[in-house]
């Protein structure tokens, strides 16, 4: 029997008439800019960072106060590589006695501080030395200076944050402004008063959440500390972190100078100069040849190692050199430093602080600041590469999350008129651009932002998530909150990075992200559902679990975990194979009305194995099961006449970029010529079928149309139609055909 007879003894006239599913089944949810969206989100994300650890390592000890070893300094003479603008440095510092150093922690500048001081010092015969954080808040160290001396202060870096605040508290107990000892004995980033540690005042049992300042602002700070100097004739360099308070001094043109590390490369040279300095020659040599292979770059994941991450990298590349560490393990190595930033980071924002330990515990909200920038590196995590409105729209949602995680009964507000962007940035070791988000039919310019670094979304996100487990209630509620989002350039985001999560612990991110999503009534966050699964399912050893998750669901009585479950195996991941993935639609398809399925059967058939999509297609059509026809015949109506870029998946597809503005059937005939059979069989199948004949008739001419406004595609579709006309002997049906020639001499 022909293939037209096999059609025809199925082609029954009676029941409905087949119709063009119009979108995606979720209202369009995920289409146009879906495809540059999960193609960005997987490129940043699927990285390897290493195993989950259960716990943080211990922070490093702070460097003891007071004076600075010799040994330190004469390290320091033979290794420093001069900052940028060194010689303005030292001529501020010579000048006002005082400098503000403005810059990140690592990037060196405590090594820069030493050696203006060490420069100027030596000219006056003096040393240098190391300042605690105590005299900040009254401690004794300052009033023992010594002429001609150096010294080295490291600004914490919650100091000043709330220095736009009053000066003092209101008791609620009917004292007077600031006459309570309790309501005024807060430091710098104390930002209210309503504490139990104030419960043994009685006359004072409640107080008014009002913020204070006890300690000086910044500013005037170091204007106390530079006429303090400059009196004793001595010198002072001040480290202040990036963020809001450096901004604003850098702003204000006093006392502050912004800190640009040194060259990588420079730092790496003289560290590798210094390590093999007594070994033969032909090591250093090896050593530099093996800094600028492509895969230790790779390994690395930095855009620039930091000046300490120079010198550590030197130490393992000396190392490898010398024989003592292969080829793996240097590399093992490399890849380190992307989590090792991470650790630090959320270890830093874990801090208490450098109170004086009589003062009692801070309230929750003085951490507002450290919560802030943890979520901006989370965010960042997720949305690496994203306009950087979206980003810190996404970031200051997780700050709230966050804040009422630590304070439940107060939540935090935001602040109107920040620090400029990069500003806040560099606190994330983070860059901006010129960037572009895909709109579908157009696409716009945007402000992007991005990691100086490949490693360190990934990095960031898997450290918040493994060593922290108290981040992942709010960071659950977070992403569940951005998956419901209409904008594909958000919601996809957050369900790729929910998927990558869940798969590193799928107990928890099975109950706090995947139900909850899949169970809801909001079709976007259905569909994010589906792509989280999906995501989950790369991890082979997770797999089973979400496979069987599906196959329970796809048999149940919920209408929403059956089309979240068809939308899932959309992706070709869950079941472990495509043919396995269209066994589980074509079951599916018997409870649905085929949008759904014929939906994911066309994501499939987007992917990365049309063939087997299409053979399966073919196969179902002499099914005798409707269901199963009616699916195959809406796959091809589907396919030609919805645009490829809204058929994105979770696999890359390169053949079919080029032809992502054109309908999926059209790109396929250009990208995979093999296909040309099958399609035109299904296609004629679909003209000659009584119940989708009108459907098919209608949707061949607009799909010939579009072709006729572009020659790119005109010329595939002319290399197609005759193949669709003729099948051996047998012509196309008399009144598909003439339709379609009268389509042609109208063009």
């Amino acid at each position: 029997m022909s293939a037209r007879e096999d059609v025809n003894a199925l082609a029954d006239s009676g029941g409905r008439r087949l119709d063009i599913p119009k979108g995606s089944p979720l209202d369009g949810a995920g289409q146009p800019g879906g495809a540059r969206t999960a193609r960005e989100a997987r490129a940043h994300l699927h990285i390897a960072v290493g195993p989950a650890r259960l716990c943080a390592e211990p922070a490093s000890h702070p460097l003891p106060e007071g004076p600075v070893p010799r040994e330190e300094l004469d390290r320091l003479r033979r290794l420093y590589r001069t900052a940028p603008g060194y010689a303005a440095m030292r001529d501020h510092l010579r000048r006002t006695r005082l400098l503000a150093l403005c810059g990140e922690p690592g990037t060196g500048r405590a090594w820069t501080g030493l050696a203006l001081l060490t420069e100027l010092s030596e000219l006056t015969g003096g040393g240098v030395s190391r300042l605690g954080p105590g005299i900040l808040y009254g401690a004794s160290g300052v009033e023992k200076t010594e002429r001609g001396h150096g010294y080295l202060l490291e600004l914490p870096a919650e100091y000043g944050e709330y220095a736009e605040y009053a000066e003092y508290g209101e008791c609620a107990g009917g004292g007077e402004r600031a006459a309570c000892a309790a309501c005024t004995a807060y430091t710098a980033y104390a930002a209210h008063t309503a504490h139990t540690a104030h419960a043994a005042h009685t006359t004072h049992a409640t107080h008014t959440r009002y913020p204070i300042r006890t300690g000086p602002t910044v500013e005037l700070l170091l204007d106390r500390l530079r006429a303090h100097f400059a009196e004793h004739e001595a010198f002072c360099v001040v480290l202040v972190a990036g963020g809001p308070v450096a901004d604003r001094l850098l702003r204000g043109r006093r006392h502050a100078m912004p800190y640009e590390p040194p060259a990588a490369a420079d730092v790496l040279d003289r560290h590798l100069t210094e390590l093999l300095a007594h070994r033969p020659a032909g090591l250093l040599e090896t050593a530099r040849a093996t800094a600028v292979r492509p895969e230790l770059a790779e390994a690395l994941g930095l855009d620039e190692p930091r000046p300490g991450e120079a010198a550590r990298l030197a130490g393992h590349l000396a190392a490898h050199a010398e024989g003592r560490l292969s080829d793996e393990r240097l590399l093992e190595h490399c890849r380190s430093f992307a989590p090792d930033q991470a650790r630090e980071w959320f270890l830093a924002a874990a801090r208490p602080g450098s109170l004086p330990e009589a003062l009692p515990a801070p309230p929750a909200l003085p951490a507002l600041p450290a919560l802030r920038a943890a979520a901006l590196r989370i965010a960042l995590a997720v949305f690496n590469g994203s306009a950087h409105s979206l980003m810190v729209e996404a970031a200051e949602l997780l700050t709230w999350e966050l804040a009422v995680t630590v304070d439940p009964q107060h939540a935090p507000g935001r602040p109107l008129f920040a620090a400029r962007p990069g500003a806040s940035l560099a606190t994330a070791r983070a860059v901006h651009g010129d960037g572009v988000e895909d709109l579908g039919d157009a696409s716009v310019p945007v402000r992007a932002v991005w990691f100086a670094g490949r490693r360190l979304a990934p990095a960031v996100l898997h450290e918040s998530w493994d060593a922290h487990h108290n981040l992942r209630g709010p960071m659950a509620r977070w992403l569940r909150a951005l998956c419901d989002d209409p904008r594909p350039q958000v919601w996809v985001r957050a369900a790729v990075a929910a998927g990558v999560l869940c798969a590193r612990d799928y107990l928890y991110g099975l109950v706090e992200l995947l139900l909850p999503l899949a169970r809801t009534d909001s079709p976007v966050q259905r569909m994010a559902a589906a792509t989280a699964l999906a995501e989950t399912s790369r991890a082979a050893e997770v797999r089973p679990a979400v496979n069987g998750l599906l196959y329970d669901w796809a048999r149940g009585d919920d209408e929403r975990e059956r089309e979240t479950a068809a939308l899932a195996h959309g992706y070709g991941l869950a079941a472990g194979s495509v043919v396995a993935s269209l066994e589980e639609l074509g079951r599916i398809a018997c409870a649905d009305d085929g949008r759904t399925t014929s939906y994911s059967v066309l994501r499939l058939l987007a992917g990365t194995e049309p063939e087997t999509v299409l053979a399966v297609l073919t196969h179902w059509l002499r099914d005798t099961r409707r269901p199963r026809r009616d699916l195959a015949l809406l796959t091809v109506l589907r396919a030609v006449t919805t645009r490829t870029s809204h058929l994105w998946g979770l696999c890359e597809v390169p053949e079919l970029e080029p032809y992502a503005a054109w309908p999926l059937a059209t790109a396929l005939l250009a990208a995979r010529p093999e296909c040309e059979p099958r399609l035109a069989e299904l296609l004629r199948a679909a003209l000659t079928w009584a119940r989708s004949a009108g459907a098919a008739e209608d949707a061949l001419v607009g799909w010939i149309r579009r072709a006729a406004r572009d020659e790119r595609q005109l010329a595939v579709m002319c290399g197609f139609l005759p193949r669709l006309a003729q099948d051996g002997d047998e012509p196309l049906d008399a009144g598909a055909a003439t339709r379609i020639r009268e389509v042609l001499e109208a063009l």
